[in-house]
Order: structure tokens, then sequence, then C-alpha cells
């Protein structure tokens, strides 16, 4: 299987918006996410990708999108997520937000990964902001979803340059598989400068 990648902007990612709200939904239902989706609610969230500062970078398998990476301007997402962060140093005004990366599992292992923070990385860059930020989400260790041979992402991270932001936690809302609603989830901020 050969890969290729294809960067949307603003208006443009309206192309992919139905391709990305499916992987989010099939990808996140894995660990540690554990995402119940929905498609409507996928569709409504993404608009915020098209913004002229927003990126969606697709993985494609010939004219199939297998993954696929977003991100923008911190200031320019629509959450708080930025407020887990006011207590550092660099001004929220010089950091693109990584948010999602999704990768159907019969494609890992080919670089998409390193890919997807290439293109997002050098998106930030090109807007002329100085730090490239990512959150990651925290499940108990002893989590009973959690597969035997789950490897964390951690090293891969690590290895592009990030660092966890220390007590920068950000707090977001899902459902999780089989749960009746709702509940609150960490996810820890990992940053490197661009």
């Amino acid at each position: 299987m050969s890969l290729t990648f294809r960067s949307f902007i603003g208006a443009d990612v309206g192309q992919v918006l139905d391709d990305l709200a499916r992987l989010r939904i099939a990808v996140f239902r894995d660990w540690p996410y554990l995402y119940d989706g929905d498609l409507a609610y996928e569709r409504r969230y993404l608009e915020l990708y098209t913004n002229p500062r927003a990126i969606v970078v697709g993985a494609f398998d010939g004219g199939r999108m297998v993954g696929a990476a977003t991100g923008m301007p911190l200031t320019d997402h629509d959450d708080d997520f930025g407020s887990a962060l006011a207590g550092i140093d660099v001004p929220m005004s010089d950091i693109f937000y990584c948010a999602e990366s999704v990768l159907l599992p019969g494609y890992r292992g080919q670089g998409a990964g390193h890919a997807f923070f290439d293109a997002r990385e050098d998106h930030g860059r090109s807007l002329g902001l100085t730090h490239s930020a990512f959150c990651g989400v925290q499940r108990p260790v002893d989590h009973p979803a959690r597969p035997a041979d789950y490897r964390p992402h951690d090293a891969f991270w690590r290895k592009r340059g990030y660092i966890p932001v220390p007590g920068a936690i950000a707090r977001f809302a899902w459902k999780d598989l089989g749960d009746a609603a709702e509940t609150e989830k960490p996810l820890q901020f990992w940053m490197k400068p661009l």
C-alpha cells in the first residue's frame, strides 16, 4: 500500500468533511478514546476547519481517504482547551494547535504520523506561529478497556520534539462506548517550538 498526502486549507476542507467525520468516528472508537461518535455532531464540529487559517492533511490510498490530521491556530479553536495553557510563558496567539490525527489500523507504520506533523508544523510556521501543541487523552493504567498490548505514543511524540507541559490539562466531555451520558476526560498538553 502506498499512501499519498494532500493538504486542504480553508474552504477546500469542505471537500473532505464527510470523510473526516467518518474517520474520526471509526478511529476514535478504539482505545484510548472509546468515543461513541455521531455523524451529525462530527459534521457540525468539523465546520470549524473551514477557517482560512486551518488545515486538514489527508492520507489517501488511491482516491480513498484513510487518515487525516487537523490543525489551526489555538486562538481560532472554538473550545476552551487554551485555558489549560493560561499559565505558560508562550502567548496563546503564538501556538498552532494540532487537533486530531486519525488513521485506519491497516495503514499504520508507513510514515503517516510524521507526514501529518510535518504538514501541520509547516502550516503553523507559514502563519508566523512559534510553537506547536496538541492534547493526548489520559486514561487510568488499570482501565478495563485498555488492551494488554497497548503502547502509548509518548516515544513518537518525544522523538518529534514534543514534551508534556507540566500542569496543562484540558478537559473535554464525550460519550464513551457503552455509557449512557458524556463524561469529562483529562487531556495532557504537549508542546514544542517550531
